[in-house]
């Protein structure tokens, strides 16, 4: 029987915890030169950014879905956990091995041949994969759950503090942590709007990460963010923090309030209950009619309705 042709399977998780895989380049580099050294002829290199921890890789999924279709394939790969790291894909890649749609499995770093022994092998590797990937997420959940006992935000601290790795712990940025604290209070004494905010918060030389301008989205956040009175939200719940405060729980709470009052829509007053008022539209353009009230030096008051003139594709000449 003729030697299989081969699809060649690179794949790096770009969240990968094993740091220790090659990149995509040298997985490439290493499988071609063993591909030479074998004899081995590619039909198709398909490189993958995606982890393997559960189904749902697109050009994986093709990839086996092509070879369901054609007579007897192999698949050239650095090691088993780059097809699967998960019990769906290694069972349908053994699956495949066990009908003859794939013909060969060929490692670098691992043995395999399509007997018995070969596919139990495959199945203790793809086994072991799937361990490493449970066993490791439920180490980061064990060591969430002793931060939060701790009293510790198990997360990237916010603007003003940074994560201390060596005794896991959340410090104040020497850098920024004033320059927080001072857009902060400046905001609570009700003189600033989010813009005027903005201007100073970026004439105090303070940016985000990459040195990138604060958006006024980002500065909603840090606004709102209990952090900075030392608690912290986590999954919906509120924690105490063990962290230094950078303001007090009541300067918090002022800036809640002035933040809830400046969301509050502003209402014209003197316009309501005006007649045909967000009902009457421009006999000529069809836009809609607005309200203005003038007064005049001697005192007396005058309602005009004149046409908003939206349209950007119509002319109206009616008065503005």
């Amino acid at each position: 029987m003729a030697n299989p042709k081969f699809y060649l399977y690179a794949r790096k998780s770009t969240d990968d915890e094993d740091h220790q895989v090659m990149s995509i380049e040298a997985q490439l580099f290493e499988l071609r030169e063993y591909a030479k050294r074998e004899s081995l002829e590619i039909i198709e290199e398909i490189t993958e950014n995606k982890t393997a921890k559960k189904p749902g890789r697109k050009k994986f999924a093709a990839m086996i879905d092509e070879i369901e279709e054609l007579d007897g394939v192999g698949i050239l790969a650095w090691h088993p956990d780059r097809l699967a790291r998960n019990s769906i894909d290694g069972g349908r890649i053994i699956y495949l091995v066990d009908t003859g749609k794939i013909k060969a499995l060929s490692f670098p770093t691992f043995w395999f041949e399509p007997t018995p022994q070969g596919k139990f092998m495959l199945s203790i590797a793809f086994g072991q994969s799937k361990y490493y990937v449970d066993n490791l997420s439920e180490n980061v959940k064990r060591g969430l759950r002793e931060k939060l006992r701790r009293n510790i935000f198990p997360g990237l601290a916010p603007l003003g503090y940074i994560n201390e790795l060596r005794e896991h712990t959340i410090e104040p940025d020497k850098r920024t942590f004033n320059k927080v604290k001072n857009a902060l209070e400046a905001f609570a004494t009700g003189k600033y709007t989010l813009p005027s905010l903005q201007t100073k918060i970026a004439a105090d030389d303070l940016t985000g990460l990459h040195g990138r301008p604060l958006q006024i989205s980002t500065i909603q956040r840090i606004l709102a963010n209990p952090f900075y009175y030392g608690m912290f939200m986590y999954r919906g719940e509120l924690y105490q923090g063990t962290h230094k405060p950078m303001i007090s729980k009541k300067l918090f709470d002022r800036i809640q309030q002035i933040s809830h009052d400046h969301a509050k829509p502003r209402k014209n007053k003197d316009l309501k209950n005006i007649l045909f008022r967000n009902f009457a539209v421009c006999g000529e353009c069809g836009y809609s009619i607005t309200v203005e009230r003038h007064i005049k030096k001697s005192g007396l008051k005058f309602i005009y309705y004149r046409c908003t003139k939206k349209s950007k594709t119509q002319k109206c000449s009616q008065h503005s």
